[in-house]
């Protein structure tokens, strides 16, 4: 039974986040459903025991206010899913020292300061879920992807690490990885290129070819918000989830192929 359990989910305007509401709404959660602008959540608020709440995960003002309202409406947190993010990409050379600093307070620093904001409810009742919405890209990286794959794979290590920390107060870790899901998602990356670094340009038309070809077919954010819930209420230790059928692939064939094997193909398929 779900009675009276709670989850808060950060990045719920759209995509993941909000299907994850949605689900775990529909399946009888108090649902704390948070965003950095709340008037995007007006469909969400007028579901039963959803509430919407404004939190930058950049901002411990913000998130400290979002925990305080629902603490006071629902009690307390049973289920943190670190779903917010953004994409940084791009030619290293033509990013900004302030699109680097923004990739990681968002997605990695911002995790850390929620989990962290949570835990003290988690340790007094001995008990709770973290679930960290990372990516495919979390375990294998994609050309022009430093920044974006490099916080991925930061949130893959926080997470694994933290899970051993998290055995001391009954509370479990879970990552999912999701890999290309029909959301808004692409058209929020922020891409960095400068034309004039003509070395670079086959590598960007090559990326947009192949990523474009490989988001064609993509499932919607549904199959992510799936793999959320299951991760949040299977009641097993499993710390990896993968969500759609290329993240399953991919992540298959780098388990079972070494390093010089696998980049030969990735090579092959993007450059």
């Amino acid at each position: 039974m779900t009675a009276n359990k709670t989850v808060l989910i950060t990045g719920c305007s759209t995509g993941i986040g909000r299907a994850a509401a949605e689900l775990f709404q529909k399946n009888g959660w108090q649902v704390v459903a948070s965003m950095r602008n709340p008037e995007a959540g007006k469909e969400l608020a007028a579901l039963e025991g959803v509430l919407v709440v404004r939190l930058d995960v950049t901002n411990e003002s913000s998130i400290q206010a979002a925990i305080a309202s629902a603490v006071e409406r629902f009690g307390g947190i049973d289920v943190l899913v670190n779903n917010a993010g953004y994409g940084a990409y791009g030619v290293l050379e033509a990013t900004s020292l302030d699109t680097m600093r923004r990739q990681f307070e968002t997605n990695v620093i911002g995790p850390l300061a929620v989990t962290k904001a949570v835990l003290p409810g988690f340790r007094q009742r001995g008990s709770g879920v973290v679930v960290n919405v990372s990516s495919i890209a979390g375990r294998l990286t994609l050309p022009l992807g430093s920044l974006y794959c490099g916080s991925k794979f930061a949130l893959e290590g926080i997470s694994e690490a933290l899970s051993y920390e998290m055995d001391a107060i009954g509370v479990r870790v879970k990552v999912v990885e999701p890999g290309f899901i029909r959301t808004n998602f692409a058209n929020a990356i922020e891409f960095s290129n400068d034309v004039s670094l003509r070395e670079y340009q086959g590598l960007v038309a090559r990326l947009f070819e192949v990523a474009g070809s490989l988001t064609a077919n993509s499932p919607e954010a549904t199959v992510a918000a799936e793999a959320i819930y299951t991760a949040a209420t299977d009641g097993t230790s499993q710390l990896r989830y993968t969500a759609g059928e290329d993240a399953k692939q991919w992540s298959a064939q780098r388990a079972s192929q070494d390093d010089a094997t696998f980049f030969r193909e990735m090579r092959a398929l993007w450059l």
